[in-house]
């Protein structure tokens, strides 16, 4: 498949190196086309490199009469991403303001188009920003929405750019007319009943003279006018996660030693993290129970509360548990903790220290026997060894609903990556994933927790 990847003015600009790495490491064409404000950020280097093409920013690169031809682009590309997209660029495309190389390329594009927005959260809230996407969603344009969290001026509201490896997962499902796969505006996963996708009509060959064995020549059914994709219009019904309580616990736990020492595991709490941010997307309001972490999260729908022991996680999330609908028990949970806990650092004396050790509280069996009829509890299992086995006792012994398994020895899973690769083992079956990203496996878990809804 041919691509078109628009790159914008945007401190995000960095996370479209991974995007564009996304798509070429599944065998799919790029074409980077950057705006002058975007090479501010990043440079042509780096997407040449990357896409292994000549970056277009111009519309005459030379004095010889050679010249980009934003027309053979739109009839060479089969999709059209715009990530990231600035308010300027939005408010371009909106009103057909062809100023510049990128803009052009979109009005001339006859395949589906894509933007995810970055920019600040009052530039996003502002009307003429909303106005001018909801134009563009009235054209057939698929909004892949931002994100909530920590922006470049230091502010915390929606305005992030989406995941690169979300993008790419909303692009190519919808280009390949999955069910479900594309609405106008992309905020999860969405439940779409309509089976039909984005579709276009590619009017000619394209003439690129590098063709990709996998692109030009599919044509998909359907038309498009105005260069945008049919996607459907309708928007997709409401998640069952909207306007519940969902409990989430996050992050290691610390079991004190001494004032200085304590005993604790490798646990970043990018899982829970991303756990969170998924279910507030789709509407939950998120209380997220957290051990110490570098990073937490982030959103107008989500409250955290921060501890340092098991003790103190069980004492929040019992206590969270009985206002909410769905619990996520995704901390690393120390199953240890000194039973005394020195008032002064101890000193290094004699030949070595010797620690008594008591069971902390097991907060999943505990929330599973006080968990009520109306409630759904969602478990997680480390394991090194028989982990199947394992997460089943588990699943069992601590009345989940259903529980994702790990394993330390899956290359790229696991403490402290940005990837992750699960088993969801519930009562009656198994499902097995791919190494995905963090975000894209907060997707699938929350997904089977919809199921159960």
């Amino acid at each position: 498949m041919n691509i078109v990847i628009g790159i914008t003015g945007s401190i995000a600009a960095y996370k479209t190196c991974i995007l564009i790495r996304q798509f070429v490491k599944l065998g799919h064409e790029v074409q980077a086309v950057i705006t002058p404000a975007g090479k501010e950020f990043i440079t042509p280097i780096t997407l040449s490199a990357l896409t292994s093409r000549p970056v277009i920013s111009d519309f005459f690169s030379q004095r010889d009469g050679t010249w980009h031809s934003h027309v053979q682009l739109g009839l060479w590309a089969d999709a059209m991403v715009i990530a990231p997209a600035t308010a300027s660029t939005i408010g371009k495309m909106a009103h057909g303001i062809a100023d510049n190389m990128l803009i052009t390329t979109y009005l001339s594009m006859k395949a589906p188009v894509f933007v995810a927005p970055a920019m600040d959260l009052d530039m996003w809230k502002h009307p003429a920003t909303q106005d001018n996407l909801q134009l563009l969603r009235q054209r057939g344009v698929t909004v892949i929405e931002p994100t909530s969290g920590e922006l470049a001026s230091h502010l915390v509201g929606k305005g992030r750019m989406e995941e690169p490896e979300r993008i790419a997962e909303v692009v190519l499902n919808c280009i390949s007319a999955q069910p479900s796969a594309c609405t106008n505006t992309l905020e999860s996963a969405p439940s779409d009943p309509q089976p039909s996708a984005c579709t276009n009509t590619l009017e000619s060959a394209p003439s690129d003279p590098q063709p990709s064995a996998s692109s030009g020549s599919q044509l998909l059914q359907g038309s498009v006018a105005g260069g945008s994709s049919t996607c459907p219009t309708a928007s997709p019904a409401p998640s069952p996660l909207s306007g519940k309580t969902v409990l989430i616990t996050a992050g290691p736990t610390y079991e004190r030693i001494d004032p200085v020492r304590f005993i604790g595991n490798y646990s970043s709490g990018k899982m829970g993290t991303a756990l969170a941010e998924e279910c507030a997307r789709r509407g939950a309001s998120v209380e997220i129970v957290c051990g110490p972490m570098s990073h937490y999260p982030a959103g107008q729908n989500i409250n955290v509360t921060r501890v340092e022991s098991a003790q103190q996680m069980w004492e929040a999330a019992s206590t969270l548990f009985t206002n909410a609908q769905v619990a996520i028990l995704c901390a690393a949970v120390a199953d240890f903790t000194p039973d005394t806990v020195a008032n002064q650092k101890l000193k290094r004396e004699g030949d070595g220290l010797t620690l008594h050790l008591k069971p902390t509280p097991d907060i999943a069996r505990g929330l599973g026997i006080i968990k009520r009829a109306d409630q759904r509890l969602v478990g997680f299992a480390l394991e090194t060894h028989d982990g199947l086995p394992h997460a089943q006792a588990k699943l069992a012994k601590k009345h989940l609903d259903f529980i994702v398994l790990n394993s330390l020895n899956d290359a790229g899973a696991g403490f402290q990556h940005d990837t992750n690769k699960v088993t969801i083992v519930t009562p009656t079956g198994i499902k097995s994933y791919p190494l995905k990203a963090k975000t894209a496996v907060a997707a699938d878990i929350i997904d089977e927790l919809e199921n159960i809804l």
